[in-house]
């Protein structure tokens, strides 16, 4: 576990620098926290994904999956690769896994839902 330890006088430089990294933190939460963004970012951590399979595994229609892959493509946490006609998906951050494994593990494994994790190593 990591201990952020600051001090009475810390200096300007280290609040300004704390705090630039909390907004980026803050603005990634913000890009996942919605229920389809996290269920694309599940697909996602299994191996790079086109859009109909992603809209196929959700069960969603196109312009929901796009909407919500536009915004998590935005905010740099997806990549994107083309092929043809087919646009493929992937997570932008090998860090991400950990994040969508460390949620799974929260919240999914003991109601029995997707697995993720099985794929995240």
């Amino acid at each position: 576990m990591v201990s952020v330890q600051f001090k009475s006088g810390s200096s300007s430089d280290e609040l300004e620098t704390f705090a630039e990294s909390a907004g980026r933190a803050s603005a990634f939460l913000k890009a996942i926290s919605h229920e389809a963004r996290l269920m694309i970012l599940c697909i996602l951590a299994e191996g790079e994904k086109s859009v109909t399979e992603i809209e196929s595994i959700l069960g969603l229609q196109q312009a929901v999956v796009s909407q919500q892959l536009a915004r998590l493509r935005q905010e740099d946490v997806v990549e994107t690769r083309r092929e043809g006609r087919q646009i493929y998906y992937r997570i932008a951050n090998p860090d991400i896994h950990g994040i969508i494994n460390a949620l799974y593990s929260m919240f999914c494994q003991t109601a029995g839902v997707c697995n993720p994790g099985e794929a995240i190593k």
